[in-house]
């Protein structure tokens, strides 16, 4: 998690820059102590769909109480190779290349603890998701950083080929991208593809957000791309897109050799996990176009609600392409550092943000920027609006 520098005794070298107080955290205590307007968890305010809800308690009074499958329960593993193939056209063996985990958080998890040590060098870019430079620590990785640079998020492909080299053995991408709201586009992927090819790159992919897409963007999964079906891990979970983000259920879709070696590590964290909400998930894999479509439509309609009400107030949004998450310039109001403008925002209006300096390693490209989070009810999202709005009479 993104922390803010708190040495803890007893905890080792390896894990003191992530054991501190979560800013997260911080940020939540300021909201429940202030009042303020959370938006900045990502995190949806409403459950999902009752018919998945429903499945879920018709499994708990049936048999799914006990401990699952080491792999995962059948029903769901099917649900999801459905899923891949319809949605991505992506063929997975549900009894040798789909592997259930406690969640999107574990699966990265165990893929980088499985498949990365002492001496390998992982790829990725920053902003980053706050578990991705812990999870390379724990396993006695370093991370190689390239930039996604702001307003529009995109990266030299000059400094993603120098990131590579002979101990490369990683590249992990998040598309859609938290929290920048970045969906990278196919040709940006082909380059991403070819380094991974001819540097012989396991490719680990966070796709938790692969349904909430907006506008003319669409979401393409780096195992699509030439070379990458049979050296690419992908990641995905039921939290984001059926909007039950509790119950944890996530899953691997791999090569069965890949899977294999995540499950060696995943079986040492949880084992396993959520049985009775696994063939709830399964049902929500199945709903029609219908709920797939509405959902990100509701989704983006909730954005620009947001991003309207934050430009009227005096920032300047970078518009999202996907995500829950919308990531907005703060210097128009003569501010630079972006941990101190949210800790002050729920004084000044109500409303909690998260700085973009803590997913970085290099804080000043991330300090004028800060993170709302989108995914609240309407009428929530109205009152944060007419709140911020104080900031543009100040």
């Amino acid at each position: 998690m993104a922390m803010t520098g708190e040495r803890l005794p007893y905890l080792c070298d390896r894990l003191q820059a992530f054991g501190g107080a979560s800013v997260f955290a911080e940020m939540s205590a300021l909201a429940v102590r202030t009042g303020a307007i959370n938006l900045g968890q990502g995190f949806p305010d409403t459950d999902g769909p009752a018919a998945v809800a429903e499945a879920a308690v018709e499994a708990v009074r049936g048999a799914f109480n006990q401990y699952p499958p080491g792999i995962g329960y059948p029903v769901l593993r099917q649900a999801v190779a459905e899923h891949q193939r319809r949605f991505w056209g992506l063929e997975f063996d549900p009894d040798t290349e789909v592997l259930v985990t406690a969640g999107a958080t574990e699966a990265i998890t165990a893929a980088i603890l499985a498949l990365a040590g002492p001496g390998d060098e992982v790829v990725t870019f920053e902003p980053y998701f706050d578990i991705y430079p812990a999870d390379i620590s724990m396993a006695g990785a370093e991370r190689r950083l390239v930039q996604l640079r702001p307003p529009a998020y995109t990266f030299d492909p000059d400094e993603l080929a120098a990131a590579f080299g002979p101990r490369t053995r990683m590249l992990l991408l998040n598309s859609p991208h938290n929290p920048t709201g970045k969906v990278f586009s196919p040709d940006e992927l082909d380059v991403i593809a070819r380094l991974c090819v001819e540097h012989d790159v396991i490719a680990v992919t966070d796709e938790v957000y692969e349904h909430l897409v907006f506008d003319d963007n669409a979401h393409v999964p780096l195992a699509t791309r030439p070379g990458m079906a049979d050296r690419t891990v992908t990641i995905s979970s039921g939290g984001k897109t059926l909007s039950f983000t509790g119950w944890k259920i996530g899953w691997v879709c791999a090569r069965p050799e890949l899977v294999r070696a995540v499950q060696a590590a995943k079986q040492l964290l949880t084992y396993v996990s959520g049985g009775p909400f696994q063939p709830a998930v399964a049902v929500g894999l199945r709903l029609g176009d219908d709920f797939f479509d509405g959902l990100a439509a509701d989704l983006q309609a909730r954005r620009d609600l947001l991003c309207d009400g934050l430009s009227a107030a005096g920032f300047e949004p970078v518009v999202p392409q996907g995500t829950y998450y919308i990531t907005a310039d703060i210097r128009r109001f003569g501010a630079s550092d972006g941990l101190e403008f949210c800790r002050s925002l729920p004084e000044r209006c109500g409303v909690v943000a998260v700085p973009v300096q803590v997913l970085c390693d290099d804080k000043a490209m991330g300090a004028p920027f800060v993170r709302f989070a989108a995914c609240k009810r309407p009428e929530v999202l109205e009152q944060a609006v007419e709140r911020l709005a104080v900031l543009a009479s100040r």
